[in-house]
């Protein structure tokens, strides 16, 4: 029998499927190098919506970093040819940018009403969302949107 203060070790055992296991790696990865990009689209398109204008200090503020982190991210945005950086105007974004922006906006907008329906407090379900909404899949995503609909249709 073991002591109550001794903790067992959980086994450790060999992969089962080593390309499931690799692919889920690879997922996170890649929601990792978009999760960045996705929260600096919505956040252009936010700051354009609600002053018409988005300026790199504005962007600094809200994000919590600073100028210079702003400027460098900008630079790779352009490259994508997901912004365009006009002198003296400020950051705008191209057609793709603005797509992008409103798949992000939506996929936030989802978890988030389901973490609400599960009974998760507003302002939880806000700051989770804002993670989970990076590497939730596609497939997942649409459970999600069912089942809140599903639970909008109960008497």
């Amino acid at each position: 029998m073991n002591h109550p203060n001794t903790r067992v070790k959980p086994s450790i055992g060999p992969i089962k499927n080593l390309e499931n296991h690799v692919e889920g790696f690879k997922q996170v990865r890649e929601a990792h190098r978009r999760e960045l990009i996705d929260d600096y689209l919505e956040l252009i398109s936010d700051l354009i919506h609600e002053f018409g204008e988005v300026r790199q200090v504005d962007m600094a503020a809200r994000l919590g970093v600073s100028q210079p982190t702003v400027a460098k991210m900008l630079k790779r945005l352009a490259a994508a040819g997901l912004i365009q950086q006009i002198p003296y105007r400020g950051v705008f974004l191209t057609q793709e940018g603005e797509s992008l922006a409103q798949q992000s906006r939506e996929r936030h907008a989802i978890v988030e009403d389901f973490l609400l329906s599960l009974g998760i407090s507003p302002e939880v379900a806000h700051c989770d969302a804002e993670g989970i909404e990076h590497h939730v899949s596609d497939e997942t995503l649409a459970v999600f949107k069912a089942f809140i609909s599903k639970q909008n249709c109960r008497p």
